[in-house]
Parts: C-alpha cells; sequence; structure tokens
C-alpha cells in the first residue's frame, strides 16, 4: 500500500496559517473601520469618513475569504468527489466584485460632491498613519501565504489591502493639505477620489478575470504542465504521455493523464505503474489534489517489444 504524501500535511498548516490571517485581518479592519468613521465624523473630514466606510467593505472581504478558506479545506464525500475548492474560487469573486462596487461608489462620490474649505483638526491624520502601517505588513503577509498555498482570494484581498492602502494615503495628504491650506487645497480630496476609484476598478476586472479563468477551467501555465509530465515519465515502466489536462479547483489542480505503457504488459503491472504514477505526481507536486490516470497501448513499441520512437509524448 502506498502512504498518502507527506508535504500534504505541509499544505494543510499552511492553508490554516491563511485563514488565521484572514480572522486577524477581519479584526483589524473592524477596528480601523470603527476608527476612522467616528473620527471622520467627529472631525468633519469626508475623506476620512470615506476612507473608514471603504474599510469596512475591507471587512466583508476579509469575511468572504475566510469562508471560503474555511469551506475550501473541507475533504470530499461522496457528493463532491473533487472536494470543495471552487468555494475558494468563489471567495475571490466576491472580493473582485466589492472592490468593483467600491470603485463605482467612490468615482459616484467624487464627481457629485462638492468642494468646500474648511479646517481639520490634527487627530484625523491618526487612524490614517495607523491604517497605513497595519496595511502594510497585513498585504506582505497575504501575498507571502497566498502564493504559497495558491490562494486566489487570499492574493485578491491582498490587492485588496494595496487599494485601501493607496485611497488611505490620498486621503492622508489630502488631510495634510487641507490642514496646511483648506481654500488653496480644496479640490484635492476631489481628485484623488477620482484616482483612486479608476485604480480599484481596474483592480477589480483583474481579479475578476483570474477567478472567472478558473470556473471555465482554464489550463494551468505550460511550466505546470511540464512539471506534471516530467514527474510522471520518471516512473519506471511510462513510455510516453498521449495527453495531459489539469484544471484547478481552489487551492489545487486536478489532473487528468493519458499514460502510454506496453501493450504486452499484464493487466497488473500497468496498473500498478499508473497507482505509482499517481502518487509520484502528487508526491513532487503539492499543489496537485489528485490524478485520474488512464492507460493507454504505447505506439512506440512494435509486435516485437522494440522501440519505433524516441519521442515522449505529444
Amino acid at each position: 500500500m502506498i502512504a498518502e504524501p507527506g508535504n500534504v500535511l505541509v499544505l494543510n498548516k499552511e492553508e490554516s496559517l491563511g485563514r488565521l490571517l484572514s480572522l486577524i485581518s477581519i479584526s483589524v479592519g473592524v477596528a480601523l473601520a470603527i476608527a476612522k468613521i467616528l473620527v471622520g465624523i467627529h472631525a468633519h473630514s469626508a475623506s476620512v469618513l470615506s476612507d473608514g466606510l471603504e474599510a469596512s467593505g475591507d471587512v466583508l472581504s476579509s469575511t468572504m475569504v475566510y469562508a471560503g478558506l474555511l469551506l475550501a479545506s473541507k475533504p470530499p464525500d461522496a457528493e463532491h468527489p473533487y472536494g470543495h475548492g471552487r468555494y475558494e474560487t468563489l471567495a475571490g469573486l466576491a472580493v473582485g466584485a466589492i472592490l468593483l462596487l467600491a470603485g463605482a461608489a467612490i468615482l459616484w462620490h467624487s464627481g457629485t460632491s462638492a468642494e468646500r474649505g474648511h479646517t481639520l483638526p490634527s487627530y484625523a491624520l491618526y487612524p490614517l498613519f495607523a491604517s497605513i502601517l497595519l496595511k502594510i505588513a497585513l498585504a506582505f503577509s497575504k501575498f507571502r501565504v497566498g502564493r504559497h498555498i495558491a490562494s486566489i482570494s487570499l492574493e485578491a484581498d491582498a490587492w485588496h489591502d494595496l487599494t485601501d492602502l493607496l485611497s488611505t494615503s490620498i486621503a492622508l495628504i489630502a488631510v495634510l493639505l487641507t490642514l496646511i491650506d483648506p481654500l488653496r487645497f480644496a479640490p484635492a480630496d476631489r481628485v484623488g477620489s477620482l484616482i483612486i476609484g479608476i485604480l480599484i476598478l481596474f483592480l477589480s476586472v483583474r481579479v475578476v478575470r483570474q477567478t472567472i479563468d478558473q470556473l471555465v477551467d482554464t489550463m494551468p501555465e505550460p511550466e505546470k504542465v511540464a512539471d506534471i509530465r516530467h514527474s510522471a515519465l520518471g516512473v519506471k515502466g511510462t513510455l510516453g504521455i498521449e495527453k495531459c489536462y489539469a484544471r484547478r479547483t481552489g487551492l489545487k489542480y486536478h489532473v487528468d493523464l493519458h499514460l502510454e505503457v506496453d501493450p504486452q504488459m499484464t493487466v497488473q503491472k500497468s496498473h500498478d505503474i499508473a497507482t505509482e504514477v499517481r502518487f509520484r505526481i502528487k508526491r513532487d507536486l503539492p499543489w496537485v489534489a489528485d490524478v485520474l490516470v488512464h492507460v493507454e497501448p504505447s505506439p512506440l513499441v512494435t509486435e516485437r517489444g522494440a522501440w519505433r520512437g524516441a519521442s515522449y509524448g505529444k
């Protein structure tokens, strides 16, 4: 009996780290949103208040990411033999939709708000400085963990943090300029909001497109396909690969492989080779959830068992 690959345990730990990071992000987001909204109202700062409302959207998106990662980690069952990885993809799509709505709302607000000069208290800067420091740390951590576990929703949330960082920076600049000269720099907040709205819309399209590619079973990068073929061809008795397909279901890929073996081989022997190929790929490539191997007679072998060519697969 062949044991399951040991790197599955490592990946599960990283997935747990991703969920923990989402919980931390939610907690930080709630604190920042409350602080910005209260300070914005008390200081009569539209830019700080708007940034606080946008931070509330961060809490919602982080909650969706956590739910997606939690559901995606459930093991396969009779009704879901390919697992529950699509929940993670749907969470990424939801984050993209939130980005789209946030960008549209900011553009609408900046286009309809009136320009007026007024003096702001200096404490309006405090939640903005805190937000910048915390968002830098969160975005860096999410990108790092998200790439390790191939989580599109966690990476999407990291992009969301970067847009929050930029929007907070614009709000910070607007408040600083207003503190310096309320009359001269009255349009600063409005122009900055337009720039942020356009950027958020651009990022939302990027995130939505990436998740849609997964939902329509787009093939992985050629490098990943080459890695699958290389791993399979390393098993003794494998003569070639006729077809190699892979589709992503959440954090991992499911692979369909047409394996070529000696046509004179017994069914039991070819089955043993196929089983070894399956576990070899899962052991070598931790981003592969499972492999379905279909055995075919190799055209490279003649009736005498001699080689007809030297090429491996197509």
